[in-house]
């Protein structure tokens, strides 16, 4: 095993030059990948819709195709998931991501070619251990397994050759024989839609395992190893999975979640790499040991365009492309992909932190925010400040979610937030205090509507009990590694339903 291992560690890291490559020349590589998906997708009915086959440069395809969502592109994938091919892209399309986020009750079924599954996805999952490798060359990750919380999987009842499930049972049904062998728990395990009898089974199946790695969501990760702690007796992960030495996370912010998981593994030696990836592609990996950058990874069949979040309601906004951005500035991300997006609006926010390489922070979410009053408050101030409060306190969070307390006769309004602890503050209220304070010291805007309590008035906070979050999800029929709380929103329904749920009738500001 220890020989396997040094192979594929010599093998990964030559994966690493290639990386280096785009690095050096990112406007280059993103322009041939323009190109080459123009190319490809000149005789399908969009290609032609849109006279793709004339299309020379990115401004010629900027004034010809409009942005797009998921509603616009709607009809053709229903096409497609009835069995229609050549609609958006010209390979054979018979598997789609879904994805069903609480933001919405509608599930959206992401089309994911051969292409994108292998230029893109796996790509990617390869490129994670490429860039472990390069960095830890003394690791010793397939001396054992690693552990991976998938999602649920199902057929296309609409035409028997198309598949459907969350992104990650896509990814385990199509991965290579060599890949499955290093993974735990057995498949009809990891695609188990039944999440609460899916993390019982999980820990039956892989206790008893030389894990080396693990990678989920950080909460349903959590999960998972407080059942494994609570089967084994054990007082850590550690005592479990003595050799485990890498944790691949992603979906949601790592920093407020980091201590509970210095609890689980204590251990200094221990691997956190945090990838961004989604139904519709992937896109960052976390190449530095000592930074929470992402490089934005520039050859997996994407083409990107960044839209200022200052334009993001005008009727034709102006896109830009790599060499036009600038540091420290929101901008939502557009893609064109290998598995048939075109100029489509994912949804995320994101801040370029370096631009040599370009590497970038998601802030957020182009409809998670709370502007009521001209705060403009994104989730990466929300978890800026959350933090800052969990460390003052001595807290640890679980989950949380805010809205805004409108205006009411003569009072002001605020932010009303459900915070559920895992360790519960050891001073309430200096929690919302720092997290207030922190609030103001980061976003200037924030701090102008809270002077004097004349726009905004000091937050309000519940201490939401244990299971309160996890009950809402599996009363939405959300539980699973693919759904995530609302963190803010600008208006009142998350917050309200929760609210009710935990016998506040009237919750404040309704």
């Amino acid at each position: 095993m220890a020989i396997v291992n040094s192979l594929f560690t010599w093998y990964m890291k030559k994966r690493v030059h290639q990386i280096e490559l785009f690095m050096k020349y990112p406007l280059d590589v993103q322009d041939e990948w323009f190109h080459t998906l123009i190319s490809s997708a000149e005789y399908t009915e969009w290609g032609k819709k849109y006279d793709y086959k004339s299309i020379e440069n990115v401004k010629q395809f900027k004034e010809r195709v409009p942005l797009q969502n998921y509603d616009t592109l709607k009809p053709y994938i229903e096409r497609m998931l009835k069995g229609e091919q050549n609609i958006l892209w010209p390979s054979e399309i018979k598997w789609f991501a879904k994805s069903s986020g609480t933001t919405s009750d509608r599930s959206k079924f992401i089309p994911v070619s051969e292409e994108s599954l292998q230029e893109c996805h796996f790509k990617g999952g390869k490129d994670l251990l490429s860039i472990y490798c390069n960095n830890k060359p003394d690791n010793h990750l397939l001396s054992g397994k690693g552990l991976v919380l998938g999602g649920s999987h199902q057929i296309n009842q609409l035409n028997e050759d198309s598949f459907y499930g969350d992104l990650s049972a896509v990814l385990i049904k199509n991965l290579p024989m060599w890949a499955e062998y290093y993974r735990t728990p057995d498949i009809s395990i990891a695609l188990m839609d039944n999440y609460e009898h899916k993390m019982e089974r999980m820990a039956e199946a892989t206790i008893k395992e030389n894990v080396t790695n693990i990678s989920g969501v950080p909460t349903w990760t959590l999960v998972l190893a407080k059942k494994v702690l609570e089967m084994t007796g054990k007082k850590n992960l550690l005592e479990v999975w003595p050799n485990l030495e890498l944790y691949f996370h992603g979906a949601v912010n790592f920093k407020p979640y980091r201590e509970q998981f210095k609890a689980l593994i204590p251990s200094d030696d221990m691997y956190y790499l945090e990838t961004y990836n989604a139904s519709e592609g992937f896109f960052g990996i976390q190449d530095q040991m000592n930074s929470e950058e992402l490089l934005l990874m520039l050859d997996y069949g994407i083409y990107y365009e960044f839209l200022p979040m200052e334009d993001i309601t005008e009727e034709n906004p102006m896109t830009l492309a790599l060499d036009e951005v600038e540091l420290h500035k929101n901008y939502a991300i557009i893609i064109s992909t290998n598995g048939g997006l075109w100029r489509y609006m994912i949804g995320d926010t994101i801040q370029f932190t370096s631009i040599d390489p370009f590497r970038i922070k998601i802030t957020g979410r182009t409809k998670h925010f709370i502007n009521a009053f001209g705060e403009e408050v994104i989730i990466d101030n929300a978890e800026h400040a959350i933090s800052a409060a969990c460390c003052a306190t001595g807290a640890v969070f679980l989950d949380y979610t805010a809205c805004p307390i409108y205006f009411e006769g003569e009072k002001a309004g605020g932010h009303e937030w459900i915070i559920e602890f895992d360790r519960q503050p050891d001073d309430f209220e200096k929690f919302v205090d720092v997290l207030d304070e922190t609030l103001r010291e980061i976003n200037s805007d924030y701090d102008a509507k809270r002077f004097n309590d004349m726009a905004l008035s000091r937050p309000k906070i519940h201490n939401a009990p244990a299971g309160t979050f996890y009950n809402w999800l599996k009363s939405k029929g959300k539980l699973g590694g693919q759904h995530k709380v609302p963190r803010l929103a600008n208006e009142r329904k998350y917050v309200d339903e929760i609210l009710k749920q935990m016998g506040l009738s009237h919750p404040c500001g309704s």
